[in-house]
């Protein structure tokens, strides 16, 4: 990989989860680096922060880790929304208009085929689900925010609560997983990329390869 790293960009309230997955890492056969940063649930700050995040740090994959009270299984979210932010922050605040970007595309897909990843994880005890909707409060903000500056390269897992049948040790390991089963996605889709380029730069140039311009 060119740019061996991985950043999980979390806004759920357990440092256990967050020391389990710098514990557990992404395994030895994955050539990343895994970095744990925490997200405020405040628009404002949140804006601030992604936008750094993306202009400085330029992961190769940013995953969001936010909670939803409600949820009975782990939800890997496919899309940001940009309307209907009404919900007041922790700080009372909501964006203008509940609009993320005035001028951004209604909806970003992550570059991740969530659906893809939700059939293929497999970790005893626990359900990995997939949705379109994000549920439009700080967490569906920060990740179209992430979309947008990323071009895709971002993710979004929405975690349940801890409770007995999912401790921190064991949703650790189940987002160690996912995030796996992302990365590889995305290291296919580079490589088929790639390919698609060498074929278009042959056509283009009557069978004669260019590679150069791959470098």
């Amino acid at each position: 990989m060119d740019d061996p790293k991985c950043w999980l960009f979390r806004d759920s309230p357990w440092p256990s989860i967050k020391e389990e997955l710098s514990k557990l890492g992404l395994g030895s056969d994955t050539e990343v680096e895994l970095r744990t940063l925490e997200l405020p649930v405040d628009y404002r700050e949140v804006k601030q922060r992604v936008t750094r995040i993306w202009e400085d740090l330029q992961p190769q994959l940013a995953v969001h880790v936010g909670l939803d009270a409600a949820a009975k299984a782990i939800v890997l979210e496919q899309c940001g929304k940009n309307r209907g932010y009404r919900d007041a922050d922790i700080r009372g605040f909501r964006p203008d208009g509940g609009v993320c970007l005035p001028d951004g595309p209604e909806v970003i897909a992550s570059g991740v085929s969530m659906k893809t990843i939700s059939r293929r994880v497999a970790v005893e005890g626990v359900e990995v689900a997939f949705s379109r909707d994000a549920g439009r409060y700080v967490c569906d903000y920060t990740y179209y925010l992430s979309l947008h500056h990323g071009n895709g390269c971002a993710a979004l897992i929405h975690i349940p609560p801890l409770s007995r049948w999912l401790p921190a040790s064991l949703l650790g390991k189940a987002l160690q997983v996912i995030i796996q089963e992302m990365l590889e996605e995305r290291e296919k889709a580079r490589a088929q990329s790639l390919v698609c380029r060498k074929l278009n730069l042959r056509d283009s140039s009557q069978g004669e390869p260019i590679g150069g311009l791959l470098l």
